[in-house]
Order: C-alpha cells, then structure tokens, then sequence
C-alpha cells in the first residue's frame, strides 16, 4: 500500500506525494488526508489513490477511519484543477478545445472509484470530520457509513454555485440522509451546515470538542469491533439493501441471512421451514 499508480497512467507515485497517509492497526485502517497548507485539497491523484487503497486493503482490516491533517477535514478540490495549466502532472480540470464528454465521464467514473469503496459490507467506514467539509470533502464524509464531527466542523455542498454538480457519490447519501427536500435546500443554497445542525438533520452520528474527536473515534471503533464480524457484515449488507425492498422481500432477505448464520453458529443446515428462526436452546 505505500505506493499507488495514477488513474490512467502507467507513472507511480507515493501516497507521500498525493498527500495521504495509511496506516494499519490490526483491524483498524486509517487514512489521513495530509495536505494541511492545503486545506487537504483534492485532485484526480488523490481519488486514484483512496481507490489503490481500498483495492489492496489488508483482509483484517474491519474499520477504516479517514481523517484530515491539520485544522481542516477536507476544504474541496484543488483549485489548479481549474487553471488551464492544472496541476503539475495531472493536467487541467477540463480544457474546452478538445473536450471529450465521454471520455470526461469515464474520468469522473475512475474518480469515484475511490468513494466507493468505503461502503463496502465487509467494512465500516468512520469520517472523522473537523473544520471544512467542502464540496469533495463534503463528499468523502458522505461516503462513509458513520461520521462523527467536530463541533467546528462546516459542511458545504459547493458545486452547484460553482455552476457544477457533485460527482463523486456524494448525492444518493445526502438524499438518504436527510431527504430530497432538505438535500435540495443544501445543495442548491450551497450554504454552511455547522456540526449541531448537521447532527439535527441526521448528517452526524456524534459531535464532540475537537479536542475530544479522536477519543471519540477510538470509542467507536471500539464499540464496532465488539461485534461480531460475518454478523455485522451480513448485518450491513441488510440495512443497505432494505430500502429497495419491501417489507416481505426484507423479511425473506432477513431469513436467509439469519439461516447461514445459524448455520455458521451451529455447523449444520437450517431446514428451509426453519430459515430465520432462534433454535430452541437446552433448558427452554
């Protein structure tokens, strides 16, 4: 994992020099977004790079913790990225004179590779979030499965009033979240939600001093971990899937889920008129 190669280009590059770090505790991964003078800007290498990550991701790995350098989370994408020289080795945002829709799509699609990874059912992912959430770190907080901010923190969905929209998966969460209405308001105000209104609206599972955000973390990492892991994974895999179904479907889902964890349990089938039922245990 310390070296990653850049979407499309066969050059290999550092995660030094992208400007993340990774670092694995036993069950536990954390990635820090170290470009502090930054803000912990992001560009196409960074995306390139978290999805190098989660493509060799250690198979212990339960818990993966993604936090900023400094006193921001993630203020956005690297504004070179807008100049007509971009940034050095990685080129311009887009450049009107050879414009290739399709091609352009199929970068963003490499792109969100790197966000899509973290809801993975065999994971759970934790944003760490203080200071400046803005556009695509607005974005990578939403990718997560859980956020916990500090009560600086300002979630900023900028694009629209950069006569853009937000392309990195960011969307279907928020509107999951929150609901059309409110993702609506957010969005299209591009306004600053501070840490008590985004725990309000369902944004953040915690909010604490930012002295006390990595306690926090480690907390509840360690509350996670006490699970069992091939319970909390199929666990996941349900409450993603739930809201596509209805209540039947889910309860049939349940079933058969519950049927191969019995199964696991107790190292014996599970009679299909019995899938998703407790077994009767000696004394009851």
């Amino acid at each position: 994992m310390a070296e990653v190669a850049l979407g499309g280009s066969a050059e290999e590059i550092s995660l030094e020099e992208v400007g993340l770090r990774c670092e694995v505790d036993g069950e536990i991964a954390t990635i820090t977004l170290d470009r502090p003078e930054k803000r912990n800007a992001q560009t196409f290498a960074t995306w390139s790079a978290l999805a190098q990550i989660g493509d060799g991701l250690p198979q212990q790995v339960r818990i993966v913790v993604i936090r900023g350098e400094g006193p921001s989370f993630s203020a956005g994408i690297d504004l070179r990225m807008f100049t007509p020289e971009g940034v050095p080795g990685q080129g311009p945002f887009a450049t009107s004179a050879t414009f290739d829709e399709a091609a352009f799509a199929e970068r963003v699609a490499r792109a969100q590779r790197g966000f899509l990874w973290l809801r993975r059912p065999d994971i759970v992912s934790v944003a760490a979030v203080q200071g400046h959430a803005v556009g695509a770190g607005f974005q990578l907080a939403l990718a997560c499965d859980l956020r916990v901010l500090a009560d600086d923190a300002k979630l900023c969905m900028k694009e629209p009033a950069l006569g853009l929209v937000p392309d990195l998966t960011g969307t279907k969460p928020l509107v999951d979240l929150v609901g059309l209405s409110r993702a609506i308001e957010i969005c299209l105000t591009a306004r600053v939600v501070g840490a008590r209104e985004a725990a309000r609206i369902g944004l953040a599972e915690l909010v604490v001093a930012p002295e006390e955000l990595t306690q926090a973390v480690r907390d509840l990492t360690d509350a996670l971990l006490a699970t069992d892991r091939d319970a909390a994974t199929a666990t996941k895999r349900l409450l993603q899937d739930a809201s596509g179904r209805t209540l039947e479907e889910q309860g049939a889902a349940e079933a058969r889920e519950q049927a191969k964890r019995v199964k696991a349990l107790f190292g014996q089938a599970v009679p299909p008129d019995r899938a998703g039922v407790r077994p009767k245990l000696t004394g009851e």
